[in-house]
């Protein structure tokens, strides 16, 4: 084999490296705001969440994040959103103390 037939399977096995990689590298991009209730006392709060994108649709994030703060003792009422990194700075007042706790 030459030097291009070389240079084209180290181009392509470049290629598939950073496919690869990419592929299976986390992203942080998906992001979840929610409502939660805890009964003794009662108490409410709303929260933001990361969610692994492979868990990124309205069902799937509604069962991680009930697990998720259930640990404290939260009931999850409702997945509000989900949503990018972009929408992290408009919820951050409203999530206070929630914003990325769990």
């Amino acid at each position: 084999m030459g030097d291009q037939g070389t240079m084209k399977i180290r181009i392509l096995m470049t290629a598939i490296a950073l496919f690869l990689v990419s592929a299976s590298s986390p992203s942080a991009d998906c992001y979840a705001d929610y409502r939660a209730k805890s009964e003794d006392p009662f108490r409410l709060h709303y929260g933001v969440i990361q969610i692994p994108d492979h868990l990124c649709s309205q069902d799937e994030a509604a069962r991680y994040i009930a697990e998720r703060i259930s640990t404290e003792g939260w009931v999850l009422l409702v997945v509000d959103s989900l949503f990018g990194v972009n929408g992290l700075k408009q919820r951050s007042e409203d999530a206070g103390q929630y914003l990325l706790r769990y």
